[in-house]
């Protein structure tokens, strides 16, 4: 596990954004949250950001929009991104957006957290 990872949330239901931080930090990675997808370059950029966990449907955007433009961009594609969604049928969508993994909600942290860990080690040796 990397210690410290920095993990931004993209999430429009500020319940669960503010819960996902409280969990993650209590595993020690460091969390923004933001529920604003337009946000999520500058914010990736601002925070040096490890892991983006992105939300498959933002308040009129869609999150798989979101993470396609963030492989379309040269600053931001090898970012590892984790998609979420209610939606049963919202992982082949996100995966094809270019997500390198996707967890349906509701989720077990320990899934949450091993998911993590392994796009983390992924990308430390990609």
């Amino acid at each position: 596990m990397k210690k410290n990872a920095r993990i931004l949330v993209v999430d429009d239901d500020s319940g669960i954004g503010e819960m996902l931080k409280t969990l993650l930090e209590f595993y020690d990675f460091n969390v923004t949250v933001t529920e604003q997808p337009d946000e999520t370059e500058e914010l990736i950029a601002q925070h040096d950001i490890d892991l983006v966990m992105l939300d498959m449907l933002i308040s009129g955007v869609n999150g798989t929009d979101v993470c396609a433009r963030l492989r379309q961009n040269e600053e931001t594609r090898d970012i590892p991104v984790l998609m979420m969604s209610a939606l049963h049928d919202a992982g082949v969508k996100c995966k094809n957006a270019g997500a390198n993994d996707f967890i349906a909600k509701p989720f077990e942290m320990d899934d949450l957290i091993s998911r993590i860990n392994k796009i983390l080690e992924e990308s430390q040796t990609a």
